[in-house]
């Protein structure tokens, strides 16, 4: 089951996708840009309107790919993955605008850690800093 504290949502030809930021995708994201502040640079940076599009239905594809790969490892039937090609045809440019911020809210619930303080550890000392995934 999937912990929707980790996930963004978007809607694409009338079918909600979580957008799931998972190992798999940081490192298939990775390879694409070499890290994912490149990755940041590049959507900020990318002046070339078609250059931009290509970036942003690619990585839609992908996050919303994870879901859809993590249900066909937990479940005997299969989904299709979406494509690159379904998301342009299924989508408008001002969508995609939209989707950026999906994106990102992907990515930011996907990495987040929550940070629980302590007022002494077991043997007295001060406050410590405890992370919990």
């Amino acid at each position: 089951m999937m912990d929707n504290d980790r996930m963004a949502k978007v809607k694409i030809g009338g079918v909600d996708y979580p957008l799931i930021f998972t190992t798999k995708a940081t490192k298939e994201i990775a390879k694409r840009y070499g890290g994912l502040a490149n990755l940041g640079e590049t959507l900020m940076k990318n002046e070339n309107f078609e250059m931009a599009l290509d970036e942003v239905t690619w990585l839609i594809a992908l996050l919303a790919n994870q879901s859809i790969l993590i249900h066909n490892l937990q479940n005997e039937e299969q989904k299709s993955l979406l494509s690159e090609e379904a998301v342009e045809l299924l989508t408008t440019p001002l969508e995609l605008a939209d989707y950026k911020n999906a994106i990102t809210e992907a990515m930011v619930n996907g990495t987040r850690r929550h940070v629980e303080s302590e007022d002494t550890t077991a043997d007295g000392e001060p406050l410590k800093n405890v992370i919990v995934e």
